[in-house]
């Protein structure tokens, strides 16, 4: 069954911001899921150590390889850059 929001086939790149101030960029193919993860403290070693995170930017991608691609690219910019993607 399907999730309502989410799309088949979809691949999200998101990003998180911890409670530190830091931002932390995934994909996923439900982001608001993976967050939610993340704040159990399941998700990625980042995370677990700057509980809790706040889903704060998510761009829709058609494939895994796609969001991979721009995960990469996304953890490459500048603090600056990757504010300036959701504010």
């Amino acid at each position: 069954m399907q999730r309502p929001g989410i799309t088949a086939g979809l691949c999200y790149c998101y990003i998180v911001e911890c409670a530190d101030g830091t931002y932390y960029t995934g994909w996923a193919v439900d982001p608001e899921r993976r967050v939610a993860v993340h704040n159990k403290g399941r998700g990625a070693r980042y995370t677990r150590m700057r509980l809790p995170v706040k889903l704060v930017y998510v761009e829709p991608q058609p494939d895994r390889t796609t969001a991979m691609k721009r995960e990469r690219a996304i953890k490459k910019m500048t603090r600056e850059k990757k504010r300036m993607l959701f504010s």
